[in-house]
């Protein structure tokens, strides 16, 4: 077993805080983010925008980065990646209760790995595969229509049935679209709760860097958006912009393809999670390894980059929160979170089109796991 203390401390405000305190909001009831009460609320996730790098282009996003303070940065979650964080977001839960506790895990009645963005099939059902009721569930309730913007791509995606449900989801294709979109329900509904989803940041991030000239122009037309927004709110509206995860840029320099360390793989049934947090499943048939023998041998290899945790040890760490009997088998029996500027692959495979990322998230460190809340409107301070 590893010795190491857990990786971080997480915030006492965090990403599941969020989408809960908005719809409290609209109900006029105390919460955890002390807003104050409201007729309308919109969030706004802006997928992969991180607090490092908003600061690092500050100069680009005056309208984000001039309203961003020490008290304004919160946590994400464990893996920081965008199913368990978009999951934690709209149901209030950590991955350990919603059971969405990475990108690729382990489906151990069918003994495969599943991608829990785009491989919903029959064998994975979203109305039980997330486990939890949405906000958008509670909201209906209380009789508070909920609405989500986002792609039209992404309309009755598994997916987006497990982590959206209740909520009337409302197609809108560029960022400014979206806005509109929004803009049309506040002016429309008498009460409302609003998801507005970007996800051109994290794409252009993952193609070109988040330091590339693409990154950059979609975070200053988000800027512009949101302040054109926020500059026609009504008194009773409230806005919170916030991130699932940060990003961090990884040359193909820095990848490790960590099957050519023998000792590493041996008894490794599956391998799951992203480049910078893999989950590890050791075949049940090798007696001879177990989680803490295939702990031990990447702590020799890789602990000086990277953090190294059996199972149990990840969650008596809280990584994924509270876990669920029901979701510990979908967690790797050994989880390899880098902590150095590097990504994990396996080069065996026939298709490594995914070394073709850039942008890669996943781990523990800040610039993935700290994201924005960025008030506006009535939630302004």
């Amino acid at each position: 077993m590893s010795t190491m203390l857990p990786a971080r401390q997480f915030s006492s405000l965090r990403l599941a805080d969020v989408l809960t305190s908005s719809l409290l909001a609209v109900r006029s009831e105390p919460n955890r983010l002390g807003l104050p009460a409201v007729s309308k609320a919109v969030v706004v996730l802006a997928d992969g925008l991180g607090v490092s790098a908003l600061r690092a282009r500050a100069g680009h996003a005056r309208f984000l980065a001039g309203r961003l303070t020490k008290a304004d940065v919160i946590d994400g979650v464990f893996p920081a990646t965008t199913a368990a964080g978009i999951a934690t977001l709209t149901t209030g839960l950590e991955p350990g209760q919603h059971g969405l506790v990475g990108y690729q895990v382990l489906d151990a009645d069918g003994d495969r790995i599943i991608n829990q963005l785009t491989g919903w099939d029959a064998g994975m059902d979203p109305a039980t595969w997330q486990r939890a009721r949405t906000v958008f569930d509670q909201a209906a309730d209380v009789g508070v229509p909920s609405f989500a913007i986002g792609p039209k791509r992404f309309i009755g995606s598994g997916f987006t049935q497990a982590v959206l449900r209740g909520a009337r989801y409302v197609a809108a294709e560029s960022i400014g679209d979206r806005f509109a979109a929004a803009r049309e329900i506040l002016a429309s509904e008498p009460t409302a709760l609003v998801y507005l989803y970007v996800a051109e940041l994290d794409v252009a991030a993952h193609a070109h860097g988040w330091e590339s000239g693409r990154w950059l122009a979609h975070l200053e037309t988000l800027d512009s958006e949101m302040a054109r927004f926020a500059s026609e709110l009504a008194s009773d509206e409230g806005v919170l912009l916030t991130a699932d995860h940060g990003v961090i840029d990884v040359p193909e320099t820095k990848h490790v393809l960590f099957d050519t360390a023998p000792a590493l793989v041996d008894g490794v049934r599956h391998i799951g999670g992203d480049p910078r947090c893999l989950q590890l499943y050791v075949d049940p048939a090798r007696i001879d390894v177990t989680s803490d023998s295939l702990a031990a041998a990447w702590q020799v290899a890789e602990g000086h980059r990277a953090w190294v945790y059996t199972r149990a040890e990840a969650v008596a760490a809280g990584l994924f929160g509270q876990v669920d009997t029901d979701v510990l088998p979908r967690i790797g029996d050994v989880i390899v979170a880098a902590r150095k500027g590097i990504a994990y692959y396996d080069s065996r495979p026939a298709n490594q089109s995914a070394r073709s990322m850039i942008g890669q998230h996943g781990s523990l460190t800040d610039e993935e796991i700290r994201v924005p809340l960025i008030r506006a409107g009535a939630f302004s301070r």
